[in-house]
């Protein structure tokens, strides 16, 4: 939570001796009221209370649209503030003798307190709590509320214009001013505690428009009390209709200052919304952001983006700055892990969860036989280079044809796995031409170098727990089981150059295969003997030459390899 600094707290006490300027000035003419001169010009009150009404709609309109786009109950009620006393002061304007009307209506000379306390109920319960049902429940009757209010205010008029009880008599000053001050003491009060509310929501936040929402509920309730204690036609009963006026004004240039920063009516009262609004409003900039870091050709435009999820143009902007970022990190970290692997993280982010789920799996170890005597003859930078040379031949064999995932590489070792993060029914197969295809490739490495190892490879078929192992801070992507480490025991079996499977790759492979069988065979670990075969050629593929790439269709279509 942002506390209140030094900025925001010196903020409010100036805006809190400002607004209480205009009760001084009302109590001083009350004090002495031959400072309380008269001045009554019809035409100058017409015009400005319609002004005020006109800044009151405007203000209202804008609220109502970013209430409605973004699905906000707060924006929404405090729209309601504005268009309820912008309509009850139009009323009131009718009232102004000689503009409109021939003489004074009763019901129109109360029309603007009526509205603003209307107004002030909107106010209070825009600044509760407004949060799960009750506030969906809000937004789903929007229509319904603002024809509720225009009902209201078309029943108020045509009560007054027609003179209708209880609005069918003259009303004087001394008749008015009880319910007057009975309408200030409860309009007051509902304004007093949305502005107390307010403070504490530009406390978390700040913003310019919260903090200009809080001076126009000060603001409105001085006029309420104004309204209540002014003379007609005086100084004081001006200055209630010039109070109105700075409440929306200060609000107004607020608003239209914050929207030429951000360009989006719905970002203009971004500082109002409530916390699930924002929320929904952070899953829009995650989405957008998802499409911008999506390959150039799919990513869409500013103004698309814009107008898709309602952002602003500093969205936008910040939303392409982030992209950015985020594609350099993935281009940085992106070797570090399988393909197939961080594809489905991006749609699939609980995939990180540590934990794993049981899945048939195919896995090689392949291992560079001679690679210890090699390092010891050799500096470390030919080391680096022998292995990054056949890591640069053999990897995107197994990652682009056949895609395995490589689970680690150990130096010169390596371990894959098929049908880990997708599935694979084909599996045994995959692993199989991989592994015969991965020594091709280093076979054509190793003519060129005749003194540097060659690679042993062991393949196995069977369950393993697949899923990350780790720490919340650094885990990996493991196959664990003894169909893992029969691969790894397989692959010591080996000569170099060779591929050797265990019985259930064997098996899953069918007539497809071509082997020379080596019995059963004692391996460390195990209790019981286990059957292995040398892979000498797969349908399609042999260890060596040049031959037809992987056909995964017609292999899934072959009744054992699928097992």
């Amino acid at each position: 939570m942002r506390q209140l600094g030094g900025a925001p707290l010196r903020s409010l006490a100036l805006w809190g001796a400002l607004l209480a300027v205009p009760m001084a000035g009302l109590a001083l003419l009350r004090v002495a009221p031959e400072l309380d001169v008269h001045w009554e010009h019809h035409r100058g009150h017409f015009w400005l209370v319609v002004l005020v009404g006109a800044i009151n709609f405007g203000l209202g309109f804008l609220m109502g649209e970013a209430a409605s786009r973004r699905e906000d109950a707060r924006v929404f009620l405090v729209s309601l503030v504005f268009l309820s006393s912008a309509g009850f002061l139009i009323l009131h304007a009718l009232a102004t003798p000689g503009e409109v009307l021939k003489e004074s209506n009763p019901g129109y000379v109360i029309a603007a307190p009526i509205g603003l306390l209307i107004a002030a109920g909107f106010a209070a319960a825009s600044s509760l709590d407004l949060q799960g049902e009750r506030a969906e429940a809000l937004v789903r009757s929007q229509r319904k509320i603002r024809a509720a209010l225009l009902a209201v205010m078309a029943g108020w008029a045509a009560v007054s214009l027609l003179r209708l009880p209880p609005l069918d008599g003259p009303l004087s000053h001394e008749e008015a001013e009880g319910p007057l001050v009975g309408l200030a003491v409860v309009g007051s009060a509902l304004f007093g505690f949305a502005a107390v509310r307010y403070t504490g929501l530009y406390r978390r936040r700040g913003g310019a428009v919260v903090l200009a929402v809080i001076a126009a509920f000060v603001l409105l309730s001085e006029a309420m009390i104004g309204m209540a204690l002014a003379r007609s036609w005086h100084m004081s009963g001006w200055e209630w209709h010039l109070l109105m006026l700075a409440a929306f004004g200060i609000l107004a240039v607020s608003v239209e200052r914050e929207y030429r920063r951000r360009e989006s009516v719905e970002s203009t009262f971004a500082s109002l919304y409530l916390e699930q609004t924002l929320g929904r409003v952070n899953e829009s900039y995650a989405a957008a952001l998802k499409e911008l870091v999506a390959e150039p050709g799919e990513r869409p435009n500013a103004s698309e983006l814009r107008q898709r999820f309602h952002l602003s143009a500093d969205d936008v902007d910040w939303l392409d700055r982030a992209a950015e970022e985020v594609r350099r990190i993935d281009e940085l970290y992106r070797p570090y892990l399988s393909p197939q692997l961080a594809t489905r993280l991006r749609t699939e982010p609980r995939l990180a969860e540590l934990g794993g789920e049981h899945r048939a799996v195919s896995v090689f170890f392949a291992d560079l036989e001679g690679f210890t005597s090699f390092s010891e003859r050799s500096a470390p930078a030919e080391v680096i280079a022998m292995l990054n040379e056949y890591w640069g031949s053999t990897v995107p064999v197994v990652l682009n044809e056949y895609e395995g995932i490589i689970e680690r590489f150990a130096g010169d070792s390596v371990l894959v796995i098929f049908n880990a993060a997708v599935d694979q029914p084909d599996h045994p197969v995959r692993a199989a031409r991989a592994a015969l295809e991965m020594q091709r490739a280093s076979e054509q490495v190793a003519a060129k170098r005749p003194d540097w190892p060659q690679f042993r490879i062991g393949v196995n078929t069977g369950p393993a727990i697949v899923g990350n192992v780790g720490t919340s801070a650094q885990r990996s992507f493991a196959a664990i089981g003894d169909t893992t480490n029969l691969a790894f025991r397989l692959q010591t079996l080996a000569e170099a150059g060779s591929v050797v499977i265990g019985e259930a790759t064997r098996d899953a492979l069918g007539p497809l295969a071509q082997v020379e069988e080596l019995g059963e065979l004692q391996i460390k670990g195990k209790e019981r003997p286990v059957r292995a075969y040398v892979l000498r050629a797969l349908a399609g593929v042999q260890n060596g030459g040049d031959q037809p790439k992987h056909d995964p269709e017609r292999e899934a279509d072959h009744p054992r390899a699928a097992r």
